[in-house]
């Protein structure tokens, strides 16, 4: 599955609608951003069952604030609509391959559940 260009609009609906999504929050002006669209690209061909979301800081002004991006290319990646991974910087192909696999191991449910039975720990 190729990357998909998301705006503010299509961001929440984007993030609570399928099971993992991954978001590359990036700039044209960025050389680090450049230099990580292939790698997020073909990773994003490896895994057909994740969403690879790009979103443009310079066109998304208001979500890139919203989500508190101070710097780019910055990686965030969401299981069942809750954010498990915040990070800048961009990601070698193997730490990229490690990130994908350990989120599709993680068990939000039992993480949901654990939180809400302990809401004094978040």
């Amino acid at each position: 599955m190729a990357t998909q260009d998301i705006t503010a609009e299509q961001f929440n609906d984007t993030i609570n609608d399928n099971e993992i999504v991954l978001v590359d929050f990036w700039a044209s002006w960025c050389g680090p951003c450049r230099a990580f669209a292939p790698t997020y690209s073909a990773s994003s061909d490896k895994h057909p069952d994740v969403v690879y979301a790009k979103v443009d800081t310079e066109a998304e002004q208001q979500l890139a604030a919203a989500a508190d991006i101070r710097s780019i290319p910055t990686l965030m990646a969401f299981k069942k609509g809750k954010l498990v991974f915040n990070q800048a910087g961009a990601l070698p192909p193997a730490a990229l391959e490690d990130l994908v696999q350990k989120i599709k191991e993680f068990d939000i449910d039992a993480a949901i559940a654990a939180e809400q039975a302990n809401p004094s720990d978040a």
